[in-house]
């Protein structure tokens, strides 16, 4: 929603093909990340704060079948952010839609397809009542990241054991709010199977299409904006080791209890 103050804002939320929500807590917390979101945030006088997370988002709500890159050419999607400039070099057309116009807009064929955030709140907009398919997984958004913004000047005014209460209180509520997504996504994902919706997943096609024209579009963010490129180094380099040690460690033992 910064991105047009602060181009790098974005690295702090969630963009496509990036870190899910366990990695981006450990970047931000133990690598590095936090320091240099305060410091994108110093000259607006603010301090952020990771807020908790969505965990990975569920692709979308569509009422065409996407099983070629073909199928995005001409797609108007809600879809915001840098999800929707990657599908707009797929040949779709990104369309904004405030929370309250979405299910009318989808309704009415005004957009084709819509993207939210997972099972939970997607089945209180009632999506899966106006979409015939629910594709996945979130590749736009795999962890995005909520934040808590405070005034910087006023937290520097308190006392430091107010502002550690601060800090401790913003924290706790990082880690609920995750475990709620977690927990409640995980009891309507199985409430829209038992009530008719069709999951598919993108195709292995769709998917590397869309992660070659997002690799495009970082390299203009970074290209364009020297502190953006900062925090690309940053945040790409732990997140290749990440990934790395994710294949020994949680990759390989989900793979295993399937």
């Amino acid at each position: 929603y910064w991105a047009g103050k602060a181009p790098a804002a974005q690295f702090f939320s969630s963009f496509p093909f990036g870190k899910n929500a366990q990695q981006m807590n450990a970047w931000l917390y133990s690598g590095g990340g936090i320091q240099l979101w305060e410091e994108l945030y110093a000259p607006f006088n603010l301090i952020p704060m990771p807020g908790g997370s969505t965990g990975v988002q569920m692709g979308g709500w569509f009422n065409k079948e996407i099983n070629t890159v073909a199928d995005l050419k001409g797609l108007k999607m809600r879809i915001p952010g840098l999800g929707g400039k990657v599908l707009e070099k797929a040949g779709g057309t990104a369309v904004l839609s405030a929370g309250s116009e979405i299910y009318t807009n989808l309704e009415r064929g005004v957009i084709d397809a819509t993207e939210w955030i997972g099972p939970y709140h997607d089945y209180k907009m009632g999506f899966n009542k106006i979409a015939k398919y629910c594709y996945y997984p979130g590749w736009h958004e795999p962890g995005s990241m909520l934040e808590i913004i405070v005034n910087k000047s006023a937290m520097e005014s308190l006392p430091e054991d107010l502002q550690a209460i601060v800090r401790t209180a913003v924290y706790r509520l990082n880690v609920w709010i995750f475990a709620e997504f977690e927990a409640k996504n995980a009891i309507f994902f199985k409430k829209l199977k038992e009530e008719g919706t069709e999951f598919r997943p993108f195709s292995k096609e769709v998917m590397d299409a869309l992660k070659t024209y997002s690799a495009e579009v970082i390299n203009e963010i970074t290209a364009a904006d020297p502190f953006s490129k900062k925090v690309w180094a940053s945040y790409s380099a732990f997140k290749a080791q990440a990934a790395d040690w994710a294949t020994v460690t949680e990759k390989a033992y989900f793979e295993l209890i399937q």
